[in-house]
């Protein structure tokens, strides 16, 4: 299961807002590239394709291929503001190996 922290959850909440489209969701998944072999991929979501699960986390629809789902079974996104920024995090404990920009990871 994918989840988002209550944080991570309102921020979504909050840029499908500002968007004008609060009823949409959010597609999560992984991709290869990135310096560590795969990279995260978040993206906003009208409808769910073939394949995908759903999950509802904290009022957010998460939509998320098989392939992605199973290295990202357990992860939890979170949202954090700090002096170098702001983003979201991906805490994967699928991961063995991830990238110091946090957007990569191998498994």
């Amino acid at each position: 299961m994918i989840s988002l922290t209550p944080s991570a959850a309102d921020k979504v909440k909050e840029l499908l807002t500002g968007r004008g489209t609060p009823d949409v969701g959010l597609r999560i998944g992984v991709r290869g590239g990135g310096c560590s072999g795969n990279s995260y991929f978040m993206e906003f979501c009208e409808a769910e394709a073939a394949g995908d699960e759903i999950v509802e986390t904290n009022g957010v629809k998460l939509f998320v291929d098989l392939k992605s789902m199973v290295l990202l079974g357990g992860t939890e996104i979170d949202y954090v503001e700090g002096l170098m920024g702001a983003g979201f995090k991906f805490n994967n404990p699928n991961a063995k190996h991830n990238c110091a920009c946090g957007e990569s990871f191998s498994g």
